[in-house]
């Protein structure tokens, strides 16, 4: 089994700062990949960024490219993601996700095997 918690979501102004973070448990965390989704009022969850075990394969939604940054540290077991510039449309539940396919950087919900609880971004303009 593994346990994902979110953390580092809020309140912030359009053009603001936040950073998320994952904290893994349970498996060995550091040999699958790990996603970010979001899922806004009304709206499919959807893809942000997914990064490989080493972080040697990084993937981004186009809209967030150049504004967040995925990053992990798998001696914390934690994955970490950076956005900047942000923007009333980023306004979301954002999900941490693990993939348990080897080698595999999904971009699709069905690819993830294991979720957090999400935790709340919003973007005010």
């Amino acid at each position: 089994q593994v346990q994902l918690v979110e953390s580092g979501g809020g309140l912030v102004q359009a053009g603001g700062s936040l950073r998320l973070s994952c904290a893994a448990s349970g498996r060995t965390v550091s040999m699958y990949s790990l996603g970010w989704f979001r899922q806004a009022p009304g709206k499919e969850r959807e893809f942000v960024a997914a990064i490989s075990r080493i972080g040697g394969s990084i993937r981004y939604l186009d809209s967030v490219k150049g504004r967040f940054t995925i990053s992990r540290d798998n001696a914390k077991n934690t994955v970490y993601l950076q956005m900047n510039s942000l923007k009333p449309e980023d306004t979301a539940v954002y999900y941490c996700a693990l993939e348990t396919a080897l080698g595999r950087v999904g971009i699709s919900r069905s690819d993830y095997d294991y979720w957090g609880q999400g935790t709340q971004v919003t973007v005010s303009s």
